[in-house]
């Protein structure tokens, strides 16, 4: 019986559905929110890795590969295997997934796989067999088998991930290498709700655990990474190959998503009638819409006609960002949030908006940039390292500083738009992901890494040498 509640409770735990429900149940009431996530973590924490029992041994014992000299590229897509978002990291994930499996590198056989509940790895067919409009039903998942040499490789984000099933395929010859795409929750825990804070440092930590290297988004992620175990000695024992790969700037090659005919037709003709700001991203505190929407109402106020548009649905922590867009005097009108926008709408918005205005506080990449660029949409950006990287000259910044700068900063910007003078994003440089996904298996497969972290009994043994 116990048992028989406990599996209950886990299936339970682990359905989207139910998930979504109890949010937008406890959605008026932050506060106990956030505390009752915290409680669900710990919950989910001990059952679901209490209760993942071990690899059989015919499963993980390496064998004789099937093809003389051809190995297995393990692509792992529990996240979006589960509950796909169609936007930032599940984007990521299945653009890449898709790259590989048109274009497999050679002397590879990409295969994608996903955790069960019970823990366990298995290929994930029903899923690819899904995106590429099969019928899955009559498809087997069986565990996965793995020989020596194999690689797995996670560009998603799983927080519950079974690190011990990882670790007793590794003993087995399987290679492993994770992406972080950020690490803003280590370094700026305010931001985020408690449960997730306990997540991701449950998470990072696994990882590190068990990871043979890591990539990266950027090159300023990968020195964070770097900077903050060189700052927590303990965390990793051993050496991390640490790379960095650039994220691709193509939606239209990542399945997108389609909306209904004359999606968006108002806030489209609005775009075309006054000049518009463009913010695309969860409403989360360090996305900065907050400090945007004051800066803007500012300039509203000075009588400057401007159009800001907000693309991305509610996130943690802005119940009352939320209320306020969704009562502002100027919704529908010159503030336009729309929560559900398709890829399709996005793309067009991008063609026909003023500018982009990416305001974070921080990121790992800044993928909007590379789309904007895409369609030669100017950006406007806040002056933070990792928006440099990806945009160089070819962005304005303005200083992370308050509302009145970014509002001063807007109508400088405005003015130089208006006398042809703003930087213009047209010769960005960027990458499509068949190049994005090129560049990352240069690092993971032919060992291209940016910086090696070594432990300080490492280094002192170097430096003893």
């Amino acid at each position: 019986m116990k048992t028989t509640i406990k599996r209950w409770i886990r299936t339970l735990l682990a359905n989207p559905m139910a998930v979504a429900a109890a949010r937008k149940i406890l959605r008026p009431f932050p506060a106990a929110e956030e505390e009752i996530r915290v409680w669900i973590y710990l919950l989910k924490k001990k059952l679901f890795r209490n209760g993942i029992a071990p690899l059989p041994v015919e499963c993980i014992q390496p064998t004789p590969a099937p093809i003389p000299g051809e190995r297995k590229l393990l692509i792992d897509i529990s996240e979006l295997a589960l509950r796909d978002v169609h936007t930032g990291i599940q984007r990521v994930a299945r653009s890449i997934l898709q790259e590989l499996l048109r274009h497999p590198p050679a002397g590879y056989a990409v295969e994608a796989a996903y955790t069960d509940a019970a823990g366990q790895l298995r290929y994930a067919r029903k899923f690819i067999s899904a995106t590429i409009g099969k019928s899955p039903a009559e498809l087997e998942e069986p565990l996965v088998s793995i020989h020596s040499g194999d690689v797995f490789f996670c560009p998603d984000l799983h927080l519950n991930y079974p690190f011990a099933t990882l670790a007793a395929l590794q003993q087995r010859g399987l290679r492993i290498v994770f992406t972080i795409y950020d690490i803003i929750s280590l370094n700026s825990a305010y931001l985020f709700p408690k449960a997730l804070n306990l997540a991701f440092t449950d998470w990072f930590t696994g990882v590190m655990s068990v990871a043979d290297a890591i990539v990266c988004d950027s090159r300023a992620v990968a020195g964070e990474v770097k900077a903050w175990l060189e700052g927590h000695p303990g965390q990793r024992t051993r050496p991390l190959p640490i790379g960095y790969f650039h994220l691709g700037a193509d939606i239209e090659s990542s399945q997108p998503t389609q909306g209904p005919e004359g999606e968006g037709a108002e806030v489209l003709a609005a775009c075309q009638s006054h000049p518009t700001l463009l913010m695309v991203g969860t409403l989360e505190p360090r996305k900065g819409h907050a400090q945007a929407l004051a800066a803007v109402e500012a300039l509203w106020q000075a009588g400057v006609d401007l159009n800001l548009v907000i693309v991305g649905k509610e996130g943690w922590r802005t119940q009352q960002l939320a209320r306020q867009l969704r009562r502002h005097p100027e919704r529908n009108r010159r503030l336009f949030w729309l929560e559900g926008a398709s890829d399709a709408l996005l793309l067009q918005l991008y063609a026909r908006a003023s500018a982009l205005l990416a305001a974070s506080y921080a990121e790992g990449f800044g993928l909007p940039l590379i789309e904007a660029a895409r369609q030669g949409l100017p950006i406007i950006a806040r002056d933070i390292p990792v928006f440099h990287e990806v945009a160089g000259e070819f962005a304005f910044y303005f200083p992370n500083t308050d509302s009145a700068a970014l509002a001063d900063s807007l109508r400088q910007w405005l003015q130089l738009h208006a006398e042809g003078k703003a930087p213009q994003s047209k010769d960005m440089p960027y990458l499509t992901w068949a190049q994005s996904t090129r560049q990352l298996l240069k690092v993971i497969l032919e060992n291209d890494w940016y910086t090696t972290y070594q432990p300080a009994d490492a280094r002192e043994t170097t430096g003893a040498e």
